[in-house]
């Protein structure tokens, strides 16, 4: 090789220089001499020109040492041994000599360069030294994304004149020759020197020209180049252009070091800003739905009884809208609730920021125990609702018996007090006092066989006051009178009795006959007004055996019948016997029995009644019997589908748990496939819908128990909302499996063998692994675990102590340490670099350097700096920095 050779021992393994001085020239390209003397002379002068000083001629005046030593302190801000006085040669060999040590010092490597040769003054090896002396410290440390020294000014260039028209940089030489390369990078930086708009690509002379005048005069950057040679010039030198600039990127540095720091803090207040607006989203969705828990217990605890069944329905009526129309909605929210916590969470956890603390009253347990609360205290206005309809339907009942025996009896009693009263036995003959006192018996006789119903009426009220009976007041006043005049027909009775008796013996004949007639007609009229009775008596039932009780009494009733009649005919027997002496005897009959008031006609008529009441009580209860087997098939209607429902139910819950577990692939895919499985849930809800119609229907019947299913509707109910809420659930811990896959840069093969370790060791398929387990699982893939270590670990994969570790902290733990996050020191140290190094920062500084909403956020939660040194307005971004990571309040 001509001449000799450059070369550096690396100072870091990415660093090698190897310089070649191809001819006597330095260097010369297809015809055209580049001058290097003239760049270099112009970057040496722009360095030693701070020690006050500079050199005309590259070759002669490092000869000496002396500026070649004050150039390499300047450079590189360090002290050089003391350099040699004298103006001898060898004087001028040993201040070369330091310099050159001082060079191999930095890990440059110098082969065929010598002191003798700078001091003689060899221009080819002076501009091979001046070259290194470039390289090794103005380029060398140039890297961008951990590239070599030339490729990282390269990449530098390429970015920061990326956005221009016209502009490509590829390379160190033709890429420059327009100019319009070397002006884009100072508009980037100084978008005031430069109108870039106004450039023309076909005037690069004039391009050239006004980056190099615009670099002197503003960016204190010498004309180290000649427009004119650099456009005549096929292809410029790279060495030169290089030098030229290397000379930008370091005026610019400083730019480059607050953009960097600007952006870590942008995306460090991003973080902080979302995670914020999620707290406050679940802050107000947990209010929101506390509230409406709040509001709607109250309603659910009002035990205030209606006194009317419609009244009481209505209550019903708005219970179910409550179930059907008011609830569905905050079940979801609670659902979503718990998704948006989990979420956050997960985001907090990702950015290296604490945990999410909700106000007091609001943790998702408290929403769930406020939620526990509402559904027991549902479940007994239910309870209590359907209790009350009961207690009203069977108060309606007895209400109307009540209604019904006592117009009977007052019917019976009507004029009795006044019959009991009479004195028509003072002037009575002795075969009227003897009628008088047989009729007078067969009254008592009458009056004892009413007392059954007086008693019966007096316990209906009894009943209806203990039911607490909205009119209550009414039934008692009518019992108490019906028992007053009771107790005023025994007196006046007893009196009767006492006077016809002292008359008795008075009359010696009596009608046998008329006696025997009026004995055995007023029980058997007596009886007849029971059959009557019990023939229209109302009656109430819930099942079929109940009815089928009822028809076999009716039938037992109507097998009396005959031996009724029988009693019938005997007492018309002895009414046409009295006709009969009446007739053989010449007796003119008045036609009225003196001890009775019943006519055979009476008994003739009722028998008539009796007989068409038993039909039409046979029609009345097949009626009931067809409205029980009616209820009867809405009940196994509404078992067979809640027997299939109830168990479906159960067999999703059981399939979700390990749902997450079972499906392969991808978290996409996984993602699809629970997405799909949620909406074929949600499909199934046109059964639930069904079912709640059938339910409804067996309410509207008063239909209470069902012997044919063991699931009620609350069980279908709060099946259905634990399905919803738990496949909801399962996605969301796929969605955040993703964040933090995403997060964490974890690959899909990564994740496969994550999950392929857990499920091994998920022994019941739930989803979870014991403590056990868990060792076993960490010891499997290679951790060596003491007692100490392993409780350490469990505490950030159990931080709630519940005994189980899931997938999700699984995969947590797994890339924790190896995560790549921002930290509050890190934070801290941009925010220095945007306050010039110093220990607080401005509002100036903050509005000029950050995006405006995001430096008033800083502006706004930046506490005052009481530091000495600080000036007017100082902020403390230090506190600021510790608050964003929950080292401190912010």
């Amino acid at each position: 090789m001509a001449g000799g050779v450059l070369q550096s021992t690396p100072i870091a393994p990415s660093w090698t220089l190897t310089v070649r001085l191809r001819n006597p020239a330095f260097s010369a390209v297809r015809g055209v001499p580049w001058q290097p003397d003239l760049t270099f002379t112009a970057w040496c002068n722009s360095h030693l020109r701070k020690a006050g000083t500079q050199i005309d001629n590259i070759e002669e005046d490092f000869r000496n040492g002396l500026k070649l030593m004050l150039l390499l302190e300047v450079i590189s801000g360090e002290r050089l041994p003391k350099p040699d006085k004298g103006k001898m040669r060898f004087h001028k060999i040993a201040n070369v000599n330091k310099a050159l040590d001082f060079i191999c010092s930095k890990g440059v490597k110098l082969v065929s360069i010598g002191a003798e040769e700078i001091v003689d003054g060899n221009a080819k090896m002076t501009l091979g030294m001046i070259w290194t002396i470039i390289l090794r410290f103005a380029i060398q440390d140039i890297s961008v994304e951990e590239t070599s020294a030339k490729e990282g000014l390269l990449l530098w260039c390429q970015r920061k004149t990326a956005p221009y028209r016209n502009v490509n940089v590829q390379n160190f030489h033709i890429s420059w020759k327009d100019g319009l390369a070397l002006c884009a990078l100072i508009h980037r930086h100084r978008p005031d020197l430069i109108d870039y708009a106004k450039l023309r690509k076909d005037d690069p002379i004039g391009n050239l020209n006004t980056a190099f005048e615009v670099a002197e005069k503003f960016l204190d950057i010498p004309k180290m180049l000649d427009a004119e040679d650099i456009v005549n010039t096929p292809k410029p030198d790279e060495k030169a252009i290089m030098t030229y600039v290397s000379c930008f990127y370091h005026a610019f540095a400083g730019a480059e070091q607050a953009e960097t720091a600007a952006n870590r803090i942008c995306k460090v207040l991003a973080v902080n800003q979302e995670n914020e607006k999620l707290m406050e989203e679940y802050e107000k969705l947990a209010s929101e739905l506390l509230e409406w828990i709040r509001r709607t217990t109250p309603w659910l605890e009002n035990r205030a009884a209606e006194q009317t069944m419609r009244a009481m329905q209505q209550k019903l009526e708005d219970f179910r809208d409550y179930r059907r129309i008011h609830k569905p909605p905050r079940v979801q929210e609670k659902c979503q609730l718990e998704i948006n916590f989990n979420t956050l969470q997960t985001k907090l956890r990702l950015s290296n920021r604490p945990a999410f603390m909700p106000s007091e009253g609001k943790m998702v347990s408290d929403i769930a125990n406020a939620w526990k609360g509402l559904e027991q205290v549902e479940k007994g206005y239910e309870e209590w609702l359907l209790t009350e309809i009961r207690r009203l339907e069977r108060l309606d009942h007895l209400a109307e018996k009540f209604k019904q025996k006592c117009s009977m009896h007052e019917s019976w009693t009507g004029g009795k007090e006044d019959l009991l009263s009479q004195k028509d036995f003072e002037s009575a003959s002795l075969m009227e006092i003897r009628a008088l006192m047989r009729k007078h018996e067969a009254f008592e006789s009458d009056l004892a066989a009413h007392q059954d119903r007086v008693e019966q009426i007096a316990a209906i009220a009894q009943e209806l006051n203990e039911l607490d009976y909205h009119d209550a007041a009414t039934v008692n006043a009518r019992c108490q009178g019906i028992c007053d005049q009771w107790d005023n027909l025994g007196t006046l009775t007893q009196k009767r009795r006492d006077a016809l008796e002292r008359v008795e013996k008075l009359w010696e004949t009596i009608d046998q006959l008329y006696l025997e007639f009026a004995k055995r007609a007023a029980p058997f009229n007596n009886w007849m007004d029971g059959a009557m009775e019990d023939l229209q008596d109302m009656f109430i039932v819930h099942s079929i055996e109940e009815i089928q009780s009822l028809i076999t009494a009716h039938d037992q009733f109507k097998a009396t019948l005959p031996e009724a009649d029988k009693e019938r005919m005997a007492t018309m027997g002895i009414h046409s016997e009295i006709l009969k002496i009446a007739q053989t005897y010449g007796i003119k009959l008045s036609g009225i029995n003196p001890y009775t008031n019943l006519s055979p006609q009476d008994i003739s008529t009722k028998w008539d009644t009796v007989k068409h009441l038993v039909p039409l009580r046979d029609q009345m209860l097949q009626e009931e019997v067809a409205r029980q087997q009616a209820n009867e098939r809405l009940r196994r209607q509404f078992a067979a589908q809640a027997n299939i429902i109830g168990p479906w139910i159960q067999t999703k819950m059981e399939e979700i748990s390990h749902v997450s577990v079972d499906i392969a692939g991808s978290l996409e895919e996984q993602m699809n496939s629970l997405k799909q499985y949620e909406q074929n849930i949600i499909n199934y809800k046109s059964n639930i819908d069904k079912l709640e119609g059938d339910h409804q229907l067996s309410q509207e019947s008063l239909i209470f128990d069902n012997k044919h299913t063991n699931y009620t509707m609350e069980h279908v109910r709060v099946g259905w909302e634990q399905l919803l809420t738990t496949i909801a659930r399962t996605i969301n811990e796929v969605e955040n499996q993703i964040l933090t896959r995403d997060a964490k840069g974890i690959s899909q093969e990564q994740l496969n063998e994550f999950r392929a370790s857990f499920n091994h060791f998920d022994r019941k398929r739930n989803g979870m692994m014991d403590p056990d387990d868990f060792r076993a699982c960490l010891i499997s893939m290679g951790y060596d675990l003491g007692e100490v270590e392993f409780a350490r670990i469990m505490t950030l994969v159990d931080a709630n102590n519940t005994g189980v570790v899931t997938f999700q902290a699984f995969i947590d733990f797994m890339t924790r340490e190896t995560a790549e996050t921002d930290t509050a020191e890190q934070v801290m140290a941009s925010f220095k670099i945007l306050a010039s190094d110093k220990n607080y920062i401005t509002v100036d500084e903050l509005r000029r350097e950050l995006p405006p909403d995001q430096a008033e956020y800083c502006i706004s939660r930046m506490t005052r700096y009481i530091g000495a040194d600080g000036s007017t307005g100082a902020l403390d971004y230090i506190s600021f920095s510790s608050a964003l990571y929950g080292e401190s309040d912010l």
